[in-house]
C-alpha cells in the first residue's frame, strides 16, 4: 500500500483539548521537573556539605529572581505531581471514573497546586523568607 493511500492517526491538532488531556501531559512534565529539581537540592545539599562559601553561593542564587521563580515553579511540581498522583490513587481502588467526575477531579488537581504552592510560599513569607 502506498504511503500516500494509508489512513492518518488523528493527533493534537484533530482533538479539542480537554482537561483531561492536560493534566496527562502536566503530569508527565511536572515529574520531568521534579528529578531535575531533585539534583538541584542535591548539589544545593552538596554545597552546605562543602562550607559557608559554598553555601552563600547557592542562597545567593536562590536569592536571586530567577532562584525564586525555580524555587516557585518547583514547588507547583511538587504541589501539582502530588495532588494529581492522589487523583490516580483514587481511581486505582475503583473512584471516580464518570466523565463528570473525573473532569472535576482534574480541574481539582490544577487549582489545588496553585492554592497549595501559595500556601506553602505564603508561610515561608510570614517566617521571614527562611523556612
Amino acid at each position: 500500500m502506498p504511503s500516500t493511500t494509508r489512513p492518518l492517526s488523528p493527533h493534537l491538532q484533530v482533538y479539542r483539548w480537554q482537561i483531561q488531556m492536560v493534566t496527562s501531559i502536566l503530569h508527565r512534565a511536572t515529574g520531568v521537573i521534579l528529578v531535575i529539581g531533585s539534583l538541584l537540592v542535591a548539589a544545593a545539599l552538596l554545597a552546605l556539605a562543602s562550607g559557608p562559601e559554598s553555601w552563600a553561593c547557592v542562597l545567593g542564587l536562590a536569592g536571586a529572581w530567577y532562584g525564586q521563580v525555580i524555587l516557585i515553579g518547583w514547588t507547583w511540581a511538587l504541589a501539582y505531581h502530588w495532588l494529581n498522583g492522589i487523583r490516580h490513587l483514587l481511581q486505582d481502588a475503583g473512584f471516580g471514573f464518570s466523565i463528570a467526575r473525573f473532569v472535576s477531579n482534574s480541574w481539582i488537581s490544577v487549582i489545588g497546586s496553585f492554592v497549595l504552592t501559595a500556601i506553602v510560599w505564603a508561610v515561608v513569607a510570614w517566617c521571614g523568607g527562611a523556612a
